[in-house]
């Protein structure tokens, strides 16, 4: 009886709280944007329809890169001897979050990497970064998905065209400051990489990854987040010794509590 009385509170209680939630996942399909030397989304047609007992099913089979689409990458993606998917704590995942927005200088410059001063004028705005945070940058790259010529900067294929790909990305200065400064839960970007497409040694990842800290990529609609008062919920399927896996993340605007 008490277990019950607990769980209908809480229910009353996030039914009636302010929140709005923001979906920052795209669907996979035959759209979805991988790396170029990725295979696409492949989703598998199975049995749909009547069966012959009367009642309708349907069952389908997919396959996919760990990277492509909405996903995470998990700190073994950069580093040996670092968390994998399953090994990633709950609550790197889930936690209050901030937004940068850098669509201005990513106008100027779509190959811009986000800068140590831009998280300090951040600051000087909207407060001291809290610790602990899951810290989101919006370049404005959205807007191109699943274009895969202006989101990529190619639409190429192949290891050839990995030297062609153009978009932001975070400057491993900056990287660094977020995890040794910060102490952030996780990153996430509106781009393919958290490293600017130019970049060829992924000293950004590395930097992120060495401190078991996970990164969320490709993501959608960030445009409809403020800069603060953000809760985030990001759950990757839990492959076991994955180097990343597609991701579920959502947003909350508002506050969810259970009084």
């Amino acid at each position: 009886m008490m277990l019950w009385l607990v769980a209908a509170a809480w229910t009353t209680a996030w039914a009636a709280s302010p929140t709005r939630w923001i979906d920052l996942t795209y669907p996979f399909d035959e759209k979805t944007v991988y790396w170029p030397t990725e295979k696409g989304f492949e989703h598998q047609k199975g049995f749909e329809g009547v069966t012959e007992k009367g009642y309708f099913y349907s069952a389908h089979r997919f396959a996919a890169a760990e990277h492509g689409g909405t996903h995470m990458d998990a700190p073994s993606h950069f580093y040996r001897g670092r968390h994998s998917v399953e090994e990633v704590p709950l609550d790197r995942l889930i936690g209050p979050a901030v937004v940068v927005d850098a669509r201005e200088r990513v106008a100027a410059n779509p190959d811009y990497e986000i800068q140590l001063e831009d998280l300090q004028a951040w600051e000087r705005r909207w407060g001291r970064l809290p610790d602990g945070a899951i810290v989101l940058f919006r370049t404005g790259f959205a807007k191109f998905w699943p274009d895969r010529k202006r989101y990529l900067g190619t639409e190429e294929r192949g290891a050839t065209a990995v030297s062609k790909l153009h978009f932001p990305g975070l400057h491993p200065k900056a990287a660094q400051w977020l995890v040794r400064q910060r102490s952030v839960k996780a990153v996430g970007i509106d781009t393919a990489s958290i490293d600017h497409g130019p970049s060829e040694r992924f000293e950004t990842h590395v930097a992120l990854c060495s401190a078991n800290v996970p990164t969320f990529e490709n993501l959608a609609n960030l445009d409809q987040l403020p800069n603060t008062g953000l809760t985030v919920v990001a759950l990757p399927m839990k492959i076991r010794g994955g180097s990343g896996a597609p991701l579920r993340i959502v947003a909350t605007v508002g506050q969810v509590t259970g009084k």
